[in-house]
């Protein structure tokens, strides 16, 4: 084999593989204006330094980390709920996030700061251990055909990241309407050392109040689809 093809094929081994699939679109020209004039209020440019929430913020506030939030109403729900508290949004479809900020600058919410990158990315350069309140993962996409389930989000090496960027007593709350993606999720997070579940052992719970119900999921709830919420909790240092 030439050493030109043989370097190829080894660095495709080593791209790493994507959680998602960016489905960009196209900008309507208020979203793209929405996305290019507020950006500076609500957005954060790409960097490899761990952020400073105080500084982002202008305050010392409890921050919760919302990572895919589709069409914002949970994100703007929490944000408009909880004044005291601060949210960071991911979600890489710009288009969408145009559109979110247009709507958070229409309700004066300023409490919501938000990032068009990969969130795993995010999580590991920009995110400071013990540093997050709670951690949002809402309806990841299942990668439904067994042969993708490598390219589901919520795998032991993620999971074990994700868990030590929250704060010994913070939350990490995730929900799924595909059951066997919901048996994965419990499973790979009861076996997180560094994390309990909230409710009884190796169990899911019913849906809290303090997670607003998204458009997706009331229709899917009125074609009989169910839902498969779980809240875990980092456990406190000894």
């Amino acid at each position: 084999m030439p050493v030109e093809e043989k370097e190829q094929k080894n660095n495709n081994r080593q791209r790493k593989i994507r959680s998602y699939v960016r489905r960009e679109g196209r900008f309507t020209p208020s979203q793209r204006l929405a996305f290019e004039s507020l950006w500076p209020v609500y957005g954060i440019d790409k960097t490899t330094e761990q952020w400073n929430f105080e500084k982002l913020f202008g305050r010392q506030s409890d921050v919760f980390l919302e990572l895919g939030f589709g069409d914002g109403r949970v994100l703007k729900t929490l944000a408009a709920r909880h004044l005291e508290n601060d949210y960071l949004g991911i979600e890489v479809h710009r288009p969408g996030v145009g559109r979110v900020m247009r709507e958070l600058n229409e309700e004066g919410l300023m409490n919501v700061k938000l990032t068009a990158e990969d969130g795993m990315d995010v999580l590991q350069q920009n995110i400071g251990a013990d540093s997050l309140a709670g951690l949002l993962i809402f309806f990841p996409d299942p990668w439904h055909k067994k042969k993708h389930h490598k390219r589901r989000m919520i795998q032991p090496e993620f999971s074990h990241m994700a868990a030590t960027r929250i704060k010994p007593g913070g939350i990490f709350h995730l929900a799924t309407d595909w059951e066997d993606y919901a048996l994965q999720m419990l499973e790979v997070l009861s076996l997180e050392p560094l994390l309990e579940n909230s409710g009884e052992e190796n169990s899911f719970i019913e849906r809290p109040d303090s997670r607003p119900l998204t458009k997706y999921e009331q229709r899917g709830l009125r074609l009989g689809h169910g839902v498969w919420d779980m809240v875990f909790r980092r456990k406190e240092t000894a």
